[in-house]
């Protein structure tokens, strides 16, 4: 570890990353090295030959995809396959004089590959039985899943029925019966070393393996493959799965592709919100890019997504892009507007140690922004729900990560009708009789769970713990060019955090979009040795009164923060930004 500065030996053994040989492979990702063998997924073999003869036998296929920021770049990824095979692509449900179709009656192609993405608020998360019964009568003969499928038992037995074979690809947590599909690739239903991949991770997974055996067969030349990590990066940064082993690998690659990719809807979208592509970061894609791929299954139709990322025509890019930002900015406002609510429900209410909120009224495709929200201001699992098209009570949930939302939900599993998602979000389906219990319920079961564990309560579980306590002289380009080593960051390997005790608090200034003042901009300082350091720091959606000690200038303070260099306009500055005040 000696060759390695001290801030970022120090760093590293926060990470638990103790030895060089460790250290080597974190900061150092080669591709050959960190990325495991497909096939060591149990059914890789078949999955590879069944899509091959299928088509060889010009089927009609039906890519099977989640209406999200996982289940999308999937899509892509496979859709990618299919286009370089040759193998000719529709993608469905259609939209006809502004009424979407809510199944899959347009499909008309005599063979080739027709993409699916269900509607979030009419036909929800998962495998739709009307869907699949239309797949039947039109002939499709394979049905892949992407991110999702692993808890369709109904579903599944309902394709076999219809003579369609299934391959589910999915991340998720399975539940006590399996569906009886033709193949299933999920690292948490076998042996494969990576458990933590997300949806795309494991299509991604899917090309390599289908290269390995039939790439020569169809020319493709070797490591035409790791253009595909532009999407699966994407979603690996957007689906908070952590930034360990493989993933990390996915994650730091497909940041350098997604810094180059040709794709014209990523440029044009990177454009509209004036991010210079070269300098992408995963704080781009989760704040910016992310949202406004999601605005689509939230507020309209989430093909629109799919179409931006998978597009080659440029005009189209644009259009898109434009219509996704403008939905995006009402996505906005209706979060918003909930979020109002909410504040007023809970000045009445005594606070649990699971939040469950909701209206008949609140759009169910926005529940889980607002369910995020609340858990990062609150520090404890969130439930939110609403009433969907079909008048079903269904809502999205958070945690912080102390707990896994599926097991609360598996623990009281007599109170949904429907459930799944993974450790830190998940989506459900309450009996109308059950909701206005379902808070008690699962607080009760978060404390048998804590007690068990004998872990602290949960207001103190989520507290950030500084990696360095200094002074303001130590943000500067050389610190953070060590810090840089490091990233991508997410779940597992946060941004490094830093304490800065008893700096003065020079100048408060509000800024914000069209003089909208919700934004902060505070200028600290500290003396040293008879030198002056003085820092701007900045701190989004956040007001004087926002942080643990309200804030004034003039006063003295305690900052935990962390490392921020902006590019705005072109000009680079190094600054913080703030986690909090004390």
């Amino acid at each position: 570890m000696e060759k390695y500065s001290e801030l970022l030996q120090t760093l590293l053994k926060n990470r638990e990353i103790l030895n060089k040989t460790d250290a080597d492979i974190f900061l150092s990702p080669e591709y050959e090295r960190d990325f495991h063998d497909p096939f060591l997924m149990r059914d890789m073999e078949k999955v590879c030959v069944r899509i091959f003869e299928s088509v060889e036998a010009d089927e009609k296929i039906i890519i099977y995809a989640d209406y999200d920021a996982d289940g999308i770049p999937g899509a892509v990824i496979l859709q990618d396959l299919f286009k370089k095979i040759n193998y000719p692509i529709e993608v469905y449900p259609h939209t006809k004089e502004n009424e979407v179709y809510k199944n899959a009656q347009g499909i008309s192609f005599s063979y080739g590959v027709g993409v699916y993405i269900p509607q979030r608020n009419s036909e929800g998360y998962g495998l739709n039985m009307e869907a699949i019964k239309e797949f039947g009568d039109k002939g499709i003969k394979l049905l892949i899943t992407i991110d999702l499928g692993i808890t369709a038992v109904a579903e599944v037995a309902q394709a076999q029925a219809e003579g369609i074979d299934v391959i589910i690809t999915d991340h998720h947590i399975p539940l006590e019966i399996l569906p009886r599909a033709y193949a299933i690739l999920n690292p948490k239903v076998d042996n494969y070393p990576e458990k933590m991949l997300c949806g795309a991770g494991v299509v991604f997974k899917l090309i390599q393996g289908f290269i390995k055996k039939y790439g020569e067969f169809y020319k493709i030349k070797e490591g035409w493959e790791k253009w595909m990590l532009d999407m699966a990066g994407l979603a690996t940064l957007s689906d908070m799965v952590p930034l360990q082993g493989e993933n990390r690998a996915i994650a730091f690659f497909g940041i350098k592709v997604l810094r180059k990719s040709p794709r014209p809807g990523l440029q044009k979208l990177l454009a509209k919100i004036n991010i210079e592509q070269k300098y992408l970061t995963e704080d781009d894609i989760g704040f910016m890019v992310v949202p406004k791929l999601n605005a689509a299954s939230r507020m309209d139709d989430p093909k629109r997504a799919f179409e931006l990322l998978s597009t080659d025509d440029e005009g189209e890019a644009g259009v898109l892009t434009n219509h996704l930002s403008k939905i995006n900015d009402e996505r906005k406002l209706i979060v918003a507007s909930i979020m109002r609510e909410v504040k007023k429900k809970f000045e009445k209410r005594e606070m649990k140690e699971v939040i469950v909120v909701g209206n008949p009224a609140w759009r169910v495709g926005v529940l889980g922004l607002v369910a995020g929200k609340l858990m990062d201001e609150y520090d404890r699992p969130v439930f939110v729900w609403g009433k969907d098209e079909n008048d079903l009570i269904k809502g999205s949930c958070r945690s912080p990560g102390f707990v896994s939302v599926v097991e609360l939900m598996l623990k009281n599993k007599d109170s949904f009708l429907e459930y799944g998602g993974h450790e830190l979000a998940g989506g459900f389906t309450v009996h109308s009789d059950k909701i206005h219990f379902l808070e008690e319920i699962l607080s009760e079961s978060l404390r048998t769970i804590l007690e068990t564990r004998k872990d602290s309560p949960c207001e103190d579980l989520s507290k950030t713990k500084p990696d360095i306590t200094c002074d303001l002289g130590y943000v500067n380009m050389k610190n953070w060019k060590e810090i840089e080593k490091i990233a991508p960051f997410g779940i597992a390997n946060p941004k490094p955090t830093f304490l800065f005790k008893n700096i003065k608090i020079e100048k408060i200034k509000k800024f914000g979009k069209n003089g909208s003042g919700e934004h902060l901009e505070i200028t600290f300082s500290d003396a040293k040795e008879n030198k002056q350091n003085k820092v701007v720091a900045i701190s989004f959606f956040s007001n004087h009164d926002s942080f643990d000690k309200p804030i004034s200038e003039g006063i003295n303070i305690d900052l935990l923060a962390t490392f921020d260099l902006s590019r705005f306009r072109g000009r680079e500055e190094l600054r913080l930004r703030i986690i909090d005040i004390i």
